[in-house]
């Protein structure tokens, strides 16, 4: 497997590692629909008596999906994970967003400079973490209020680990973005989130 420091040229792919039980939607327009329509499938499977909520479940990733690809998005990951009856509900979106204010930052350090006059306080946890492949990365870890009008009615802080990935010799950042409601569990899904960020590898 090579390593960031093994390209002299941009890598044409990435490929990273992710649970078994997280869906990927597809953000191409024209497979968007049909991937969405699967998802709510699946989730309602047996459930015959819930036209609305299945309704509602559409419109909102729909929504989801449509702003992930407008803003650069190439993948969009639903977790369908349980522990028990409870459901593991996190999202990862990865994408490769206009950089166009963080063009003068050419590394890690640079742009974990940068992003700290964004996120001052104690709501944001930023540094500079390796990762084995991929090379260094910013690493930011945040907690946010809710909004239940943009989160099917999710009404817990949502913790969101973001990593910014220098994309070797393209002066381009590739974006993981990982979210979950599930605050009393956010620790945990937190690890499991720096577990996938670990497998990404250039291609």
């Amino acid at each position: 497997m090579k390593t960031a420091d093994d390209f002299s040229s941009p890598p044409t792919d990435y490929n990273l590692l992710v649970p078994d039980g997280w869906f990927e939607i597809s953000l191409d327009p024209e497979e968007r629909d049909q991937s969405i329509l699967a998802l709510v499938d699946l989730q309602f499977r047996g459930v015959d008596n819930a036209p609305h909520l299945k309704r509602e479940l559409m419109t909102d990733l729909q929504k989801r999906a449509k702003r992930a690809y407008g803003i650069g998005g190439t993948q969009l990951y639903l977790s369908l994970l349980t522990a028990g009856p409870v459901p593991l509900a996190s999202s990862l979106l990865i994408s490769v967003p206009a950089t166009a204010e963080w063009s003068a930052c050419s590394n890690a350090d640079e742009l974990a400079a940068h992003l700290a006059d964004r996120w001052p306080g104690e709501n944001a946890e930023l540094g500079v973490k390796r990762l084995e492949a991929a090379g260094d990365a910013v690493r930011v870890r945040r907690r946010d209020a809710p909004n239940p009008d943009s989160q099917m009615g999710n009404t817990l802080p949502v913790t969101t680990l973001t990593y910014y990935v220098p994309i070797p010799t393209a002066r381009r950042w590739l974006m993981l973005n990982f979210s979950t409601p599930m605050d009393p569990l956010a620790d945990q899904m937190v690890h499991l989130f720096d577990t996938v960020a670990g497998t990404l590898h250039w291609m």
